[in-house]
């Protein structure tokens, strides 16, 4: 098939990765893969006001050649001379065309027929990464569900959001994989000390803060508890990690292994999620995992088994499974995190492209017999 990704700027977001990885995977089963983003868009005036007035700072503007999950990646990809929407102009005729984020769709669904199927990649319900402030974009985010666009999600809970909001158009669910020869760890057991991993972010539904108030209180149990931090951005006085936490900005990802290697449990408090990889990928290093019932964890989750899941945002629930996994016999944390592993094992890179070239070729049979 000729396939071509739209998306937005292609830089370092997790969502990005994903797409990087199955357009590389897709050229590797003998496709041709056509990538077509944009550059970082300028931030709104009254967002840097926002950042100047909070004590932030007056924003640098986006830079050309920033780093990109593309990078090193062997498929054509043409990024825009500015950022504006993406027209029939800039795609080539294809068997099929891919949206990756809310605007993209907006932009793929005005397209010729001649660019292909028309189809919605989904990993997040989009409307959360947008405040209060900014229910125009939250409605613009809402109203790409119900485009007359074939359906791929990265979660069972994502399925569910696109049934409910276009029952007429087909899903399908492609969980992501794990590059077992990039997250791998030898059979080890708990540190010396008790060590609890977790994505820092600010953004608000990443759940930081409740993830942050978890570790406070489970301290209070585990007085030697060790915090250890990776993020893309660095932290924020405003929410700072605990004392003593080592952070890691913007590791390489060859040294992302060997920061969830370092953990006996990986915490995820977020608010929402489509399916996020940190959980796959600490398991894939024989970290249990404790997190709150959000996308792609609900999915890879057996409730003591391999880690625990928790109601969204509650803290005490948090702090309590921390305390367990902290607290079981060495034999016990072994067969979790033995079961951590298995779970990894069962969700390969090339499963979830083989899902996803399936879920192509669906699409493209769907919109011959909707003509």
């Amino acid at each position: 098939m000729r396939i071509t990704f739209v998306l937005p700027h292609a830089g370092l977001a997790g969502g990005v990765r994903v797409v990087a990885v199955l357009a590389s995977r897709l050229q590797q089963r003998g496709h041709r893969l056509q990538v077509i983003s944009t550059p970082p868009p300028d931030m709104p005036l009254r967002w840097k006001l926002r950042m100047l007035l909070t004590g932030r700072g007056w924003p640098a503007p986006p830079r050309a050649g920033e780093p990109s999950h593309f990078d090193g990646v062997d498929v054509p990809h043409r990024v825009l001379e500015r950022w504006r929407p993406v027209t029939d102009a800039d795609v080539p005729d294809a068997d099929v065309v891919v949206a990756t984020w809310w605007e993209t769709a907006e932009w793929v669904a005005a397209l010729s027929a001649s660019k292909g199927a028309k189809v919605h990649f989904i990993q997040h319900d989009e409307r959360m990464m947008y405040g209060p402030d900014q229910a125009h974009l939250q409605a613009r985010s809402d109203a790409t569900w119900r485009l007359p666009m074939y359906k791929i999600v990265s979660s069972a809970w994502l399925a569910d959001l696109a049934r409910q909001r276009c029952p007429r158009m087909p899903v399908s669910i492609v969980h992501n994989g794990v590059d077992m020869s990039r997250f791998h760890a030898p059979l080890r057991g708990r540190q010396a000390r008790p060590t609890v991993g977790l994505l820092y972010s600010t953004v608000p539904f990443k759940g930081c803060d409740i993830s942050l108030k978890a570790l406070e209180r489970a301290a209070r149990k585990v007085p030697d508890l060790h915090v250890v931090a990776f993020g893309a951005r660095p932290v924020d006085p405003a929410l700072p990690l605990p004392p003593g936490s080592d952070f890691t900005c913007q590791p390489a990802q060859d040294a992302i292994r060997h920061i969830y290697a370092r953990c006996d449990v990986w915490l995820c408090g977020s608010r929402g999620e489509g399916f996020h990889l940190p959980p796959l990928e600490a398991m894939a290093c024989r970290c249990p995992v404790v997190s709150t019932r959000v996308g792609g964890p609900m999915d890879i989750i057996q409730d003591g088994v391999n880690g625990f899941l928790v109601p969204v945002e509650d803290v005490d629930a948090l702090a309590d499974r921390l305390v367990r996994v902290l607290s079981l016999s060495p034999a016990q944390w072994q067969r979790m995190s033995d079961a951590a592993h298995a779970t990894a094992l069962r969700c390969t890179w090339d499963q979830a492209a083989e899902r996803v070239e399936q879920a192509l070729q669906a699409a493209v049979a769907h919109n011959l017999q909707a003509r």
